[in-house]
C-alpha cells in the first residue's frame, strides 16, 4: 500500500480565502522598503497570508 503526500504547502488568505501553493507565481510579490518583498493576495490585495 502506498500513501502520497504533498511536499508542496498551501498558502491562504486570511482576508478572502484565496489558495494557491505557497511561492507560486500566483501571489503578487510587491517590494516594500523596510520589509522586502512581502506576500500579496491577488484577489483582494490583503498580505495576511499563511502557510498551512
Amino acid at each position: 500500500m502506498s500513501v502520497e503526500t504533498s511536499t508542496t504547502q498551501e498558502a491562504k488568505c486570511l482576508g478572502c480565502g484565496f489558495t494557491a501553493p505557497a511561492g507560486s507565481d500566483e501571489w503578487n510579490r510587491p517590494s516594500h522598503p523596510p520589509l522586502g518583498t512581502i506576500t500579496q493576495c491577488p484577489e483582494c490585495g490583503s498580505t495576511d497570508v499563511h502557510t498551512q
